[in-house]
């Protein structure tokens, strides 16, 4: 009997302590491994991670990242496959393609179709674009990222073109002609195709390619350590994964420090050496990136003006894909879609904004909308937070008319230098902490800080974000939400391989389907920088700022017309 008793003793002693080894291994793998419960992700052996990391051609690819398994629902799955369809870029015959037989703007032209004809305004233009190498032989096969605007730089007047990719060497450009006078076409090679297949490489097996770092802290000491969407296996490393949203992050884990005392995120830095010396001629600033294709004909067109003023293209409902949006005239942003007033006086904009909260959440290039404003507004203050420059959050404030403007950088990845931890924020997790209503405005943009990364990661944070829209909009219909797109920038060798214009492109035209058809308003910053005279800026001069800013204001306060 006492046998018996001992026994059952025993077994409970040895079950007691194989409790406590389940529970410290469990917390040492919260601590250290990802335990994505939002997203139902799962712990990946070394070996997968690293099978991860290889590139697939399918359209349904395996995440690059062993740390998170996304589990998507039916819906959401054949979303992704779509988006990932539609930004699916053309690839060339052979494997590889030899310098000299890669596209040469200089040796390209493009010849304006019937340029003779009677044009008048609302007609459409076609220009058709001939791609050659470096040995003046045609292009047999398409894929070149091309960008093409008409303008009449008397009028200070620009407009976006249409381009169609025939896969075959040729493009077709078409434009609308929106204003009377003489017209110019110019045609731009921003990357050859050649550029755009080592683009592709670069963004499925080295999303590693900006670097990022977090400071932890104790005391006196200190210690840092690189961070990313995902870290090669190996090391130990902390689980920073929201846990609202499954946004994942880590960093690897300080050697004395615990993953509590992190203090901070900055950017750490940009990889080198990225390219074989064959790839870096694809990458030439005075070559082949940004390099203008000339006609070898008639580059202009005289466009006369209709008899009677057409508004029926004006007051239609909202198409984030509509091409061109809008236009220049007289350096003023005239939109196709919406009436656009000009608020040129500080008082405009404080009678409009009167009574509002206005939040901006995104990167620098909507943190210019913040600066220009506090700038423009004698009576909007800025108050101190103590924030680090040109990274916040920044907040600037009108007591006499209660406006209430605030700026807040979207969660990592970010480029910014030091944000300190517990300013680290995702939109969709303020998005739901907003009440909204009718005297609540919201502008979101989310583009460049994803460029490095696999178009899956973008397209989450986004699904996130539309996510807390509609729920913000379903209990507060009566809030103003507007998204800023993308713009283009200047582009050298360096500054391709991180931010193209081409990465950005294509992100942007997955944004525009994300939230197509919901109820936000966009301010195309994408084709206000394509079309305008002045050179491309990642940061837009603050003539084309002030045109986003009239655009944006005229969603807040519309001329009744």
């Amino acid at each position: 009997m006492w046998r018996d008793s001992f026994r059952l003793q025993l077994f409970c002693l040895l079950m007691a302590v194989l409790a406590v080894v389940v529970l410290v291994h469990n917390f040492f793998q919260l601590e250290h491994l990802d335990d994505d419960t939002v997203s139902g992700s799962n712990w990946i052996t070394e070996n997968n991670v690293q099978h991860s990391l290889s590139q697939t051609a399918k359209t349904t690819r395996k995440p690059y990242c062993g740390y998170t398994e996304q589990t998507l629902s039916k819906r959401e799955q054949a979303e992704q496959e779509s988006l990932l369809a539609a930004i699916q870029w053309p690839k060339p015959p052979d494997g590889k393609i030899p310098f000299a037989q890669s596209t040469d703007p200089t040796h390209s032209d493009f010849v304006i179709v019937k340029p003779s004809r009677f044009f008048k305004v609302g007609d459409q233009l076609e220009v058709l674009v001939r791609m050659k190498d470096f040995q003046g032989k045609p292009k047999q096969y398409g894929g070149d990222y091309l960008q093409a605007r008409i303008h009449s730089p008397g009028l200070k007047a620009g407009a976006a073109g249409r381009i169609v990719d025939c896969h075959n060497g040729l493009y077709k450009v078409f434009f609308t002609l929106l204003w009377p006078g003489e017209v110019k076409v110019s045609v731009s090679l921003v990357h050859p195709s050649e550029a755009i297949q080592v683009l592709l490489r670069l963004r499925e097996e080295r999303p590693d390619r900006v670097y990022f770092k977090s400071s932890f802290k104790s005391g006196r000491y200190s210690e840092t350590t690189e961070c990313n969407v995902c870290l090669p296996a190996g090391l130990p490393v902390c689980n920073f994964t929201d846990l609202y949203t499954g946004e994942p992050w880590f960093c690897y884990k300080p050697r004395k420090l615990s993953c509590a005392s992190r203090i901070n995120h900055a950017k750490g830095g940009y990889l080198k050496g990225l390219l074989t010396q064959e790839e870096s001629l694809f990458f030439q600033s005075d070559v082949n990136i940004k390099r203008p294709i000339l006609s070898s004909g008639p580059d202009s067109v005289i466009v006369k003006p209709k008899a009677f003023t057409d508004s029926s293209s004006m007051g239609r409902a909202e198409d984030p894909t509509a091409s061109p949006s809008g236009y220049y005239y007289e350096d003023q942003w005239r939109s196709r879609t919406h009436w656009i007033h000009n608020f040129n006086k500080s008082d405009d904009i404080t009678e409009c904004l009167q009574g509002k909260v206005i939040h901006l959440f995104g990167d620098s290039t909507i943190r210019q909308w913040f600066e220009y404003l506090t700038a423009f507004v004698p009576d909007l203050v800025e108050f101190n937070l103590g924030s680090p420059k040109n990274v916040g959050p920044f907040m600037s404030v009108d007591l006499k008319h209660n406006i209430l403007l605030k700026f807040r950088c979207h969660g990592p990845p970010i480029r910014f230098s030091t944000v300190f931890s517990s300013e680290l924020r995702y939109i969709a997790n303020e998005l739901n902490s907003i009440v909204g209503g009718r005297n609540t405005v919201i502008a979101i943009t989310i583009w460049s800080h994803f460029s490095t990364f696999p178009v899956e990661v973008y397209i989450r944070r986004l699904r996130n974000i539309r996510r807390a829209v509609l729920q913000l909009l379903d209990r507060s219909p009566k809030t103003m939400i507007v998204i800023r797109t993308a713009n283009v920038q200047e582009l050298g060798p360096e500054v391709s391989l991180f931010n193209s214009d081409w990465y950005s492109f294509q992100l942007d035209s997955v944004m525009r389907k994300m939230f197509s058809g919901i109820a936000v308003h966009f301010v195309d910053a994408w084709e206000m920088s394509v079309a305008h005279y002045l050179p491309h800026n990642l940061h837009p001069n603050e003539i084309i700022v002030k045109n986003q800013i009239d655009a944006f204001l005229s969603y807040v306060c519309p001329l009744q017309t």
